[in-house]
């Protein structure tokens, strides 16, 4: 299936001279959201995964149904502020500023098997914040998963050295 096909390129978008890679054309396509995690899941097969950690928002359209078909649990990474219980929490760079997100203490297992999951890699900052989430917890990272990756952004040469499976490049 070609999933670029059912990614709409929006111009200028949130500002000029950025273009935006809408997914919510490839969500409403119900063939095209099938594809998206039975492939991911293929690829991830092998990985023995624990957990399937998704960050806000867009990581948990893929992240749960993705763990649900890997036999996983799917742990979400949040915006500050959003969590209930203790967190751990990671500052990062943005290209204007810094962001924070936060994952809750309990929950991951020192040693589980943890699969980061979000809709895009672009300058990887928001990927690598979460990896060190899952480093700090005690957790073996197995590896990324992203439906569409920017490769001219470099966000991969951020990310610790593990499978990384992006299905759409750009």
């Amino acid at each position: 299936m070609d999933l670029k096909s059912l990614i709409r390129d929006i111009p200028d978008f949130p500002k000029p001279g950025i273009m935006f890679r809408d997914i919510t054309t490839l969500l409403r396509n119900s063939d095209g959201l099938r594809y998206t995690i039975d492939t991911l899941a293929e690829h991830c097969a092998d990985m023995n995964v624990d957990y399937v950690v998704g960050m806000e928002s867009r990581g948990f359209i893929f992240g749960t149904p993705l763990a649900y078909k890997l036999n996983a649990g799917f742990i979400p990474v949040r915006k500050p502020g959003k969590l209930p219980a203790a967190v751990h929490t990671v500052e990062y760079e943005l290209e204007y500023g810094t962001d924070s997100l936060e994952i809750h203490q309990d929950a991951l297992h020192e040693g589980s098997r943890i699969l980061i999951v979000d809709d895009l890699i672009a300058t990887g900052g928001t990927a690598s914040a979460t990896a060190d989430l899952i480093q700090r917890s005690g957790c073996e990272l197995v590896g990324f998963g992203f439906i569409i990756e920017l490769r001219d952004l470099g966000g991969r040469q951020r990310l610790p050295e593990v499978p990384i499976v992006s299905l759409v490049e750009y």
